[in-house]
């Protein structure tokens, strides 16, 4: 079983920038693709971004040029560099985690992923 645990979500003025990380307890992550979601209010929970086992990442259109995922070498934790925030992006953000013995392979769906953090918040003011 694999915990994760988001931090780093807080009220940050538009424009500014936050990251987000995501920690596993009880394991190294270097088994695993993970990714980044968000689900806003009233809204479906939406893809953001995601890092394969070897670092091929992918992005949404909304936010590609402006947030950065990544992740340790030592395989913790997972990290969401968002900068030039917008209001829009305001949601609770999720990451999640897959076990994979493809390198390169990166999930967008949510569905392509097992186990998943209880988010943080994430509010953008204009």
């Amino acid at each position: 079983q694999v915990q994760l645990v988001e931090s780093g979500g807080r009220l940050v003025q538009a424009g500014g920038s936050l990251r987000l990380s995501c920690a596993a307890s009880g394991r190294t992550l270097n088994m695993y693709a993970m990714g980044w979601f968000r689900q806003a209010p009233g809204k479906e929970r939406e893809f953001v971004a995601a890092i394969s086992r070897y670092g091929n990442t992918q992005y949404s259109d909304s936010v590609r040029g402006r947030f950065t995922i990544s992740r340790d070498s030592a395989n913790n934790p997972l990290y969401l560099q968002m900068n030039s925030l917008k209001p829009e992006d305001t949601a609770v953000y999720y990451c999640a985690a897959v076990f994979t013995t493809a390198f390169t392979w990166v999930g967008v769906r949510g569905v392509d992923y097992d186990y998943w953090g209880q988010g943080t918040q994430v509010t953008v003011s204009s």
